[in-house]
């Protein structure tokens, strides 16, 4: 064993939840302008007093939202296999996979008024199965339009759908890097298929992620109530611009506990761009390497100048891939990406998404207690 397996032990003080890339990063999730903002002026007690007298009237903005609002449901088909004990027993081994359908209910957003909207991947896809048809109903009426997907992305849980349809309302969009802890924001959907369901709440916390905000992260966390049919919906400001895509909720019970979670409108607004020139997102990618996050013991990370409380971790190469061309070996510490520092497989994986595919990245790398740097090409999530 190579001295640095020793090293690895007294470095490695416990193994935390690692993420695994094969191919394409896995996503998980907990249940299914560019202008720096200026700094806000302080408010004095008295005015502070007057502000929390009541709560501001949003039910104006709450019937223009409502307008841009959609409720998706889809259809998946799933392949069931024959009972493997009647196989076992050489019954039904001819027997062709049965097919069952499954639904899907989710929420979208109205984008533009030649009707595009945008909805969340795992509402299409949410069964695992080939989707059959998808369809859209509107506020306007209670009939259902069948609906073309023009994009889907699994990476950021976005889809772009398509109906035949002129002078819908809209949305304006807000710009999510402005958006404040605390400010009053209203969530729009079909939770439990109760139609256009309006919430009320408060920024909770921005730029939420880890391994449970999915593989892209960055997520507006919110207390306004949402619920399983809410996933796609509008987050909306008290100007009444869009400034997210309800995506998730983090439950114990299944239910809304005050941990909702919004794709930001910025990042939103840049997928539904490409989905709609090119149908599919290109990001980058680091392929067949299955990384994971370990903690250090921080005596032993001191010797080797390490100060974060944990490292990333390569703990398999798929053999003659590209990244084992290139020169990356199995055990080694991956420290940074182009020269920024990592110390967690999230981190890592915000700066691949957005390499140039095609490019060549270099990895700071601790292997056999010293410090090198390995370039790895950046292949494509895209299939």
């Amino acid at each position: 064993m190579r001295r640095f397996a020793a090293i690895t032990v007294l470095l490695i003080a416990g193994m935390a939840v690692g993420l695994v890339i094969a191919g394409k990063f896995d996503q998980t999730s907990s249940s299914f302008a560019d202008q720096t903002p200026s700094t806000p002026r302080m408010s004095s007690p008295a005015a502070a007093v007057a502000a929390g007298q009541g709560l501001p009237d949003l039910s104006s903005i709450a019937e223009l939202a409502v307008k841009a609002s959609a409720n998706i449901s889809s259809t998946q088909v799933i392949q069931q296999r024959s009972d493997p004990f009647a196989e076992f027993f050489g019954f039904g081994r001819d027997r062709q996979p049965s097919e069952r359908e499954a639904q899907s209910l989710g929420s979208g957003v109205v984008v533009s008024p030649d009707g595009y909207i945008v909805t969340n991947a795992h509402v299409l896809v949410g069964n695992g199965g080939q989707i059959r048809n998808v369809k859209v109903t509107l506020p306007s009426g209670q009939s259902e339009l069948p609906a073309k997907i023009i994009g889907l992305d699994e990476v950021s849980d976005l889809a772009l759908l398509k109906i035949e349809a002129t002078g819908l309302p809209t949305l304006p969009w807000g710009d999510s890097d402005k958006v404040r802890i605390a400010e009053w924001v209203l969530a729009i959907g079909n939770p439990f298929q109760f139609n256009q369901t309006v919430t009320l709440g408060i920024v909770s916390a921005i730029g939420r992620a880890g391994s449970q905000m999915g593989a892209y992260g960055q997520m507006i966390q919110t207390d306004a109530a949402i619920n399983p049919g809410n996933s796609g919906g509008a987050l909306v400001n008290s100007r009444g611009e869009l400034i997210g895509i309800n995506s998730m909720i983090y439950s114990r019970t299944g239910g809304s506990e005050g941990l909702g979670f919004a794709i930001p409108a910025k990042l939103a607004q840049r997928i539904i761009k490409e989905l709609r020139t090119n149908g599919a997102i290109a990001w980058g990618n680091i392929a067949d390497v299955r990384l994971e996050d370990v903690g250090v013991n921080p005596t032993v990370a001191r010797e080797f100048g390490i100060t974060s409380p944990s490292v990333i971790y390569v703990y398999a190469i798929a053999p003659n891939s590209g990244v084992a061309r290139a020169g990356l070996r199995r055990e080694d510490v991956i420290l940074a990406f182009n020269g920024t520092a990592v110390s967690s497989v999230n981190d890592l994986l915000q700066l691949v998404r957005d390499a140039k595919v095609g490019s060549m990245a270099a990895l700071g790398v601790l292997r056999d207690g010293k410090r090198i740097q390995v370039s790895v090409p950046i292949t494509s999530t895209a299939k």
